[in-house]
This record gives C-alpha cells, sequence and structure tokens, in this order.
C-alpha cells in the first residue's frame, strides 16, 4: 500500500537524519513529491533506487495528490495548504513532454525558465523568491550562497505551506513554565496545557497523543516510555502503523512544550545512505525528464519550519534537486506530561501522509 510506503520511507529518512540524536525535523511529504517527481523521470538503475525507497511513482503520486486537499471548514479560521512542485529550466535544456503532461497532473505543477547558465545569482533569487512566496516568507533562502553555478541546468522543486488552528485550542492563559529533561539538563520551557477528550494509544513503548485540527489535520505526540533513542531505534513502519491505527478518544490532561523548529538538511548524503546513488553520478539516467544524457542530480536540499503554540500549528517545507550537466478503551482521564525528548508527527488524517516529522530533545 502507497501508505505503508510512505510511513517506511518517512521512517528511513528520519533515522538518518537523526543519527546524532538533536532536534530534527523534515516534512515527508515534501521529500517524497520531489523525489517521486524524479522517479517518474528517470530510467533503469536510477529509477530502481528511488524506488525501492519512496515506493511505486504511480501510488505515490495518487497519495501525495490526494493530500494536497483538506476538507473544508463549516465556520472559523479556515486552514491554509499551499503546494507548489516547479521544474526549473535553463532554455539550453530540452524536456520531455511526456514528463510536463506527468508534472501538469500534480497540486500547483508549472515549468519555468531560469538562467543557470548566464546568470546563475538571478536563477538562485528567482527560485528563492518563489519558494519564499509559496511558504509565506518562512523559507526565503533555500538555496544558499554557491548552490547555483554555470553547471546547473535545472531544479525540481517541492514547497509547501500548511496552517491550521486546533479544534480545541490549549487556553493560553494555563500556558507556564515546566521543567523539560533534555540530554543537556532539565530546564524550564513554556509549557501548554490541555484537559480534553482527544486521540490516545499506549502501546509498544510509546504513548501517543492525537490533537485534531481544522481541515482534517491532525498532530500526532510520540512520548516514548523510556529513553527516546532506546525506544526509537525499534521504531519500525508496522509499529508505528500499529501505534497510529490503535489511536482512540479518551480524556486526557496534556502538558505540551511550544515548539519552534527551523531545520536545514542536505539531504544528497542521506539519500545515498539509503540507497539512492545512481542519480548522483555519471551513470545517471533521467532520459523521462530530458533527452539530454548528461543530465545528472547535484544535490538535494530540504528545510522545514515548524511551530506549535496554543492555537494551532504553521509549517513550511521546501525541497529541491539541482541538476547538472556532466561528463558524468475510555476510562479516568490519563496525563500525559510531555516533559522528555519526544517525536511529533503533523498528518493527513485521510490519506495518513506525514506533512512533518519531527524529534524533539532541546525545544
Amino acid at each position: 500500500m502507497a501508505t505503508d510506503s510512505h510511513l517506511r520511507f518517512a521512517l528511513a529518512v528520519h533515522r538518518a537524519l537523526g543519527a546524532e540524536g538533536g532536534n530534527s525535523c523534515f516534512s515527508p511529504y515534501s521529500v517524497a513529491s520531489a523525489l517521486t517527481l524524479a522517479a517518474l523521470g528517470a530510467r533503469g538503475r536510477t529509477r530502481e533506487e528511488l524506488v525501492a525507497l519512496v515506493g511505486d511513482p504511480g501510488g505515490q503520486a495518487t497519495l501525495l495528490r490526494e493530500a494536497a486537499q483538506l476538507l473544508e471548514v463549516p465556520r472559523g479560521e479556515q486552514p491554509e495548504l499551499a503546494v507548489a512542485n516547479t521544474l526549473w529550466a535553463d532554455d539550453r535544456l530540452p524536456l520531455e513532454d511526456s514528463f510536463k503532461t506527468e508534472l501538469a497532473g500534480w497540486p500547483g505543477a508549472a515549468v519555468a525558465s531560469a538562467p543557470f547558465e548566464k546568470e546563475p545569482e538571478a536563477a538562485r533569487a528567482l527560485i528563492n523568491d518563489d519558494v519564499g512566496r509559496t511558504t509565506r516568507g518562512l523559507i526565503p533562502e533555500l538555496l544558499p550562497p554557491g548552490s547555483i553555478d554555470r553547471d546547473i541546468a535545472a531544479v525540481l522543486v517541492n514547497a509547501l505551506y500548511l496552517k491550521a488552528a486546533w479544534v480545541h485550542p490549549f487556553r493560553e492563559a494555563n500556558t507556564s513554565d515546566a521543567p523539560f529533561h533534555a540530554p543537556s539538563g532539565t530546564r524550564d520551557v513554556p509549557t501548554m496545557w490541555l484537559s480534553e477528550s482527544v486521540g490516545y494509544a499506549h502501546a509498544g513503548g510509546w504513548q501517543a497523543v492525537q490533537v485534531v485540527a481544522a481541515g482534517g489535520l491532525q498532530a500526532v505526540v510520540l512520548l516514548p516510555d523510556g529513553d527516546l533513542a532506546e525506544t526509537e531505534a525499534t521504531l519500525d513502519e508496522a509499529a508505528l502503523a500499529n501505534l497510529l491505527d490503535g489511536i482512540r478518544t479518551k480524556p486526557v490532561e496534556l502538558a505540551l512544550p511550544k515548539i519552534s523548529l527551523d531545520v536545514p538538511s542536505a539531504l544528497t548524503r542521506v539519500l545515498q545512505g539509503l540507497g539512492v546513488r545512481t542519480m548522483f553520478t555519471d551513470e545517471a539516467d533521467l532520459g523521462g525528464l530530458s533527452p539530454d544524457p548528461r543530465l545528472a542530480v547535484a544535490e538535494v536540499l530540504h528545510q522545514a519550519v515548524l511551530r506549535v503554540d496554543e492555537q494551532g500549528f504553521e509549517g513550511a517545507a521546501a525541497t529541491a534537486l539541482t541538476m547538472r550537466l556532466t561528463s558524468m478503551i475510555i476510562d479516568e482521564p490519563v496525563t500525559v506530561t510531555v516533559d522528555r525528548p519526544f517525536l511529533l508527527l503533523v498528518r493527513h488524517a485521510g490519506t495518513g501522509a506525514l506533512y512533518f516529522f519531527a524529534r524533539v530533545v532541546e525545544p
């Protein structure tokens, strides 16, 4: 199933990104979108490696397109979801019509021209400005200085912005400092409090608390019974799916730190470590995207921003593949005090797609 593949992919990247144990945050939705589009433009071993990591491109494309739709809210603040999938190409690069047709079926699809060869800095600014608009200014510089040079011929970008209010907001008057036990030591952090019937499960060494937001969105706090690093090592897609499937409504008294994360991630080495190697080499075959046999992926860059407060959450993410031409059960309320490192998922209820996957070690 596409959802199983999506969970497996999200966990694999999460583990690789968080190998050092600190805060991490990325958007499985955004990265999967960019890589699935790359897979649709790839052939041979290049495609096989991408499919092994991300899953069947057809199934993933359907999942990602469906997850770009939120439910309408009859009253109150409407949730916001903006998605852009853009192929920026230099005029010297021929593009396959079949790829442009495939891309056109994706949310926020566009093919745009950028002067990579003649004015690489202008091209970088053009892409960054576009990502900044989609992400409402949360990601103003996805492509850092030096990431675009005259050898770059195309950049495939997914950008995402998401904002939604809680169905049952936390009362701001209840927010107060409370101890959080981080690896660096215990310190007081601004902590929100909620006493409400919400989704809850306890299985496999984890407590899961699911807080519902407008538009068919959910935030799921995953709090380990013991040490996060030890418990996390045993969390595979079957265990995570079982935990999420077991969530049932229950009275919960939740104490949750406010969260503000802004995490850039260079994904090239992460993907290579996960078996996606050929597309970065002279052996790359992106013939479904362009007939130019020299096209290969230079870098995969990602940035995610996630803020969680009393009213709801706001997040943005962007992923860029730069491509160069190369010769190459209900009873008493349960109390859940999130006072130690935990995981946080933001997901689409209808499909299970994960917009954000975060590890919070130092809130």
